[in-house]
Parts: C-alpha cells; structure tokens; sequence
C-alpha cells in the first residue's frame, strides 16, 4: 500500500466552517473511490496549511486521483496549488476498535 499526503495553503479569506463545508463537498467522490482505502482531511488554522493523508493500494491511483485537473479544482477551492509526497506503506496499526 501507498500513503499519500497532499498539502496546500489554504486561501486566508476562507474560515474553519468554509474549509470544513469544502472538505464536505468532497466526502462522497473519495468514498465511491474502489482503490482509496481510507483519507484523512488535515486542516491547520494557524499556518493556513489543509490537505489529505490518503491510503491507496498503489502509487498509480494516487497519481491518477490527483492529475492536472483535480489539481486545478484543488487550488480554485483553495487558493493555490497542492503538492505530494509518496510514502510505502508497509504495516499499519489501527485501534480504532479498542476505542
């Protein structure tokens, strides 16, 4: 599996409600996605910094996921454009049961 993270400056006229609700509008699309297995949205007010943790099956649906267009509608939600970095995931430990 592949980790993704995506991160863009966040536009600094848009507030936490209006980053969330365009996060929001985005849920559906990545859910009906057969080859993401699981995203995070990242969202720091402080730095103006949002973006997404991605665990996909491979680096080809990643890249594929995030071509020239995505980025396109990716900086006009957001004010500018995102950039990626590509990580192997070889093991993975998830509580989310414990809790």
């Amino acid at each position: 599996m592949i980790t993704e993270i995506v991160r863009f400056k966040i536009d600094p006229g848009l507030g936490r409600e209006e980053v969330v609700r365009r996060f929001e509008s985005t849920m559906l699309a990545w859910s009906e996605n057969p080859k993401l297995v699981r995203k995070y949205y990242l969202y720091d007010e402080e730095s103006g910094i949002g973006g997404g943790v991605y665990l996909w099956t491979d680096k080809a649906s990643a890249q594929a996921a995030h071509d020239a267009a995505w980025c396109d509608r990716a900086e006009q939600l957001y004010g500018s454009r995102p950039t990626f970095e590509y990580f192997e995931t070889p093991c993975i430990v998830d509580n989310s049961e414990q809790h």
